[in-house]
């Protein structure tokens, strides 16, 4: 999915730029992830869950931060949070 991002003084961002692995169904799973201009490869997913419309994943990146992954499947949107 290929979208414009931007930052908040809040720890939520939506509209972040996700690289993600689809088979069946889009957004099985992440592999990289854009935050704060720079791209990070996304090293281990950590945990994922659903929720009605979205698709949930807590990830580690390479660098070694953790962020939370959320696809809205209704507005077709990644939201990012780092914990």
């Amino acid at each position: 999915m290929s979208c414009f991002f931007f930052e908040s003084d809040h720890k939520i961002t939506v509209n972040v730029l996700v690289a993600c692995h689809s088979g069946h169904e889009y957004a099985e799973r992440p592999t990289a992830l854009t935050w704060q201009g720079q791209s990070l490869k996304v090293e281990a997913v950590l945990a994922r869950w659903r929720a009605p419309g979205e698709k949930w994943f807590r990830v580690r990146t390479t660098d070694g931060q953790f962020f939370e992954l959320t696809y809205d499947e209704v507005a077709d949107e990644w939201r990012i949070q780092q914990p």
